[in-house]
């Protein structure tokens, strides 16, 4: 089959399970694209919850109590002090639930498809010649059937998992089948019900999903005869906006190509700023069975993950609909503040919630994790940073970042250390490692992440300085260490970074917690003379423990830290280990690797007999997101007050070119690099103001040849550096300050 042109991506049939299926979706409707003689739509809404058995955080235990009861051994009540009360459901509640499936008989199998990333127009191919298209529209909940199958069938996701939910209290759904259309309601014992129907006549297949006490009504008047022209109109003027604004990014490397081209197509469908707040699947759940881990919000990586991406790629309006859902929580995350912490100041986030902010799993470590709240703080910081605008920072970025400074400050207490006395953590975690000790690192980093933040933003603000961030600053330590040897044998001992006083890392581990000085909340600098050889100690230990416990999103968390670290091949190796290991053959991003050799996390055993039926995949979508992230990293990264445009070039890129990457400041960057040398970089302001930039080579501008330049630029200005020409001939590198 020849090469499919720019812009579109292509799959081969068979895709013989849901999570194989080539994904469309608006932000609230979601379609996954498969099967295998015949296709097959696995069709659901994201926001469809069953929020029985969330508990409100604030009816469990206090700072003090967890401490005492960890304290003096006492865990085992601790576990159960966090456990819903009320009597258990046969599934994992709250949770979202799938819709269904349409299945579509044409006159031939599938063979082959090609989406255009730039329309969200899907072809599929048939062995008889023919073809269909499918395309969803994003400012209705309505999926586009163009050609004709020879029957349509649709299936409540009850035909799979009605076992459970009935043993749950559901009950059937309604379902109507007449001639050329049909449907089905799905209500559930305290939520709000779930509609899908279909109608098929002479201009194809129209799938119309809602939610709510009316979902029927309004599903059922989604697929009435419609004006199909103005439809696509509509469809087309969405994406050529969404496109417009996105970054032009050519890479040598097909595969990593094929993935940052298809991430950008899916940040459309999962983070659309019209649509629902991005969940762990979003909007795409097989109808086979209940969603992993209830397609919660998981905010000890997955959520900020999914999010990272939205600011270089130059869509930052596809924060909105978080931010919106961060407004509506915040009584509750100040109530479980005050609650917990005894602060009237102090916000609390568990790391896993439902829509309404309440705690699911009651997995103690999490919900308790204060790092939690600090990372989404740093998050819509860096929204502020990236667009200049000062409503997120007031609204949003200011009261997350006050919020969590206050909850950390209220478990902090003054100890005497070896130089003195110095503010501690007495009870802290590492995300997903089991236990607790002093001093968590990853905590500690995201307590001296606000104390720096918090006086930038106070100064936009016009807030005064609270003279504890500087105490934090100068008094509590930016992680704990152990002494150890390295593992192959040299006798001296040496500091690394600890998990938390006194816990070395010990095993492989999915969760790079310990490391989030590094990367992302870059409190510990891979560079400067005081911390250098602790990231290098740190980086060939958790080398050492190797990946055999890692997951999908561990990659590309660990490819963002060797990029930090100057080591830009390291992260490509491991994107592109990502994209054999922890993608399937539909192109899903996994959770649990998709065949042995790499990862102990599998989906299925390490051998199976012949003939065994594959289980279904265990999909999630931040990995593929943290892989756009890491690109972007790899591209441009702000180092202080720096910009650091290709910091480190990787040998497997020879040739690539970027534009249009969002940096902070309000600035775009974009560069070219040919036989693996940086020949020009491009930088333009949106908003004007002190541009502090650094190259790995001398770059020349305006005569001046320089590794690094500090200049002041003016709203829409475009400053172009170039590769040493006759005119910088001579002159040596160093820094150049342009008024």
């Amino acid at each position: 089959m020849p090469s499919p042109p720019a812009n579109v991506l292509s799959w081969r049939f068979p895709l013989p399970r849901p999570y194989t299926g080539i994904l469309l979706g608006n932000g609230r409707m979601g379609v996954m694209v498969w099967g295998t003689d015949r296709i097959c739509l696995s069709l659901a809404r994201n926001g469809f919850w069953d929020r029985r058995g969330g508990v409100p955080f604030a009816a469990t235990l206090t700072f003090r109590e967890v401490r005492s009861l960890l304290e003096t051994g006492r865990e085992e009540e601790l576990r159960r002090a966090f456990t819903s009360p009320g009597a258990p459901l046969p599934y994992r509640t709250p949770t979202q639930l799938p819709g269904g499936r349409m299945e579509l008989r044409f006159g031939g199998t599938p063979v082959r498809a090609e989406l255009d990333v730039a329309s969200g127009s899907l072809i599929v191919w048939f062995s008889d010649g023919g073809r269909a298209r499918f395309w969803q529209a994003m400012t209705e909940d309505l999926l586009m059937v163009e050609g004709q199958p020879e029957s349509v069938e649709l299936w409540p996701a009850w035909r799979w998992i009605g076992t459970q939910l009935a043993e749950g209290g559901v009950l059937p759904p309604e379902t109507w089948d007449e001639a050329g259309h049909g449907g089905f309601l799905q209500t559930l014992p305290e939520d709000p019900a779930l509609a899908i129907a279909w109608r098929w006549d002479s201009d194809g297949v129209r799938i119309g999903t809602a939610l709510g006490a009316d979902a029927r009504d309004r599903a059922e008047g989604l697929v009435v005869p419609l004006d199909p022209a103005s439809l696509a109109m509509r469809t087309d003027h969405w994406w050529a906006s969404y496109r417009s604004d996105l970054p032009r990014v050519k890479l040598s490397d097909a595969a990593l190509q094929a993935a940052w081209d298809y991430a950008l197509f899916k940040q459309a469908g999962l983070t659309s700023p019209d649509g629902v707040a991005a969940t762990l699947q979003g909007p795409w759940m097989a109808e086979t069975g209940l969603p992993l881990w209830s397609n919660d919000y998981h905010f000890n990586v997955n959520a900020q993950m999914i999010y990272w991406p939205s600011l270089a790629t130059n869509r930052p309006g596809h924060l909105r609909p978080l931010w919106d859902a961060i407004r509506d929580w915040m009584p509750e995350l100040r109530a479980n503040g005050r609650a917990f912490y005894g602060s009237e100041g102090a916000v609390m986030l568990p790391h896993a919630v439902d829509d309404r902010c309440r705690e699911i799993g009651g997995f103690w470590q999490g919900t308790i994790d204060q790092a939690c709240a600090a990372w989404l703080a740093q998050l819509a910081w860096l929204h502020y940073r990236y667009t200049l605008d000062e409503s997120v920072l007031r609204g949003t970025a200011w009261p997350l970042l006050e919020g969590a400074f206050e909850g950390f400050w209220a478990m902090a207490e003054t100890i005497e250390g070896a130089g003195g006395p110095r503010l501690s953590l007495p009870v802290g975690v590492s995300a997903e490692f089991g236990g607790w000790g002093r001093d968590a690192s990853f905590q500690l980093a995201a307590f001296h992440l606000l104390a720096r933040i918090l006086p930038q933003a106070a100064r936009v603000l016009g807030h005064p300085e609270d003279p504890r961030w500087a105490r934090v600053r100068a008094e509590l330590p930016i992680a704990s260490t152990v002494r150890g040897a390295r593992v192959w044998g040299e006798s001296q001992l040496r500091d690394r970074i600890a998990l938390w006083e006194g816990q070395d890392l010990s095993e492989s581990h999915r969760h790079h917690s310990h490391l989030a000085g590094i990367y992302p909340f870059c409190t510990i600098s891979p560079e400067a003379p005081a911390t250098r050889d602790l990231v290098r100690r740190s980086l060939e230990h958790w080398s050492a423990m190797g990946p055999g416990q890692w997951v999908g999103w561990s990659m590309p968390w660990a490819a963002l830290l060797w990029a930090r670290c100057d080591h830009a091949s390291a992260a490509v190796s491991l994107l592109r280990i990502w994209e054999d290991v922890f993608t399937n053959e539909g192109r899903g991003t996994l959770h649990n690797a998709d065949s042995p050799g790499y990862s102990a996390w599998l989906h299925g055993p390490f051998f199976d007999p012949p003939g065994t039926v594959r289980a279904e995949d265990q999909m999630q979508m931040d990995a593929g997101f943290g892989v756009l992230q890491a690109i972007c990293e790899i591209f441009v990264q702000q180092r202080g007050d720096t910009l650091h445009v290709l910091p480190s070039l990787p040998k497997q890129w020879r040739d690539f070119d970027f534009d249009g990457i969002l940096c902070e400041g309000a600035f775009l960057a974009g560069a070219t690099v040919r036989e693996g040398r940086l020949c020009e970089v491009r930088l333009s302001s949106r908003a004007g103001g002190r541009l502090s930039v650094a190259f790995p080579a001398p770059l020349g501008h305006n005569g001046t040849l320089a590794e690094t330049f500090v200049l002041e630029t003016a709203p829409g200005e475009t400053v172009v550096f170039r590769e040493r020409g006759p005119q910088e001939a001579g002159r040596p590198p160093g820094t150049r300050r342009l008024p």
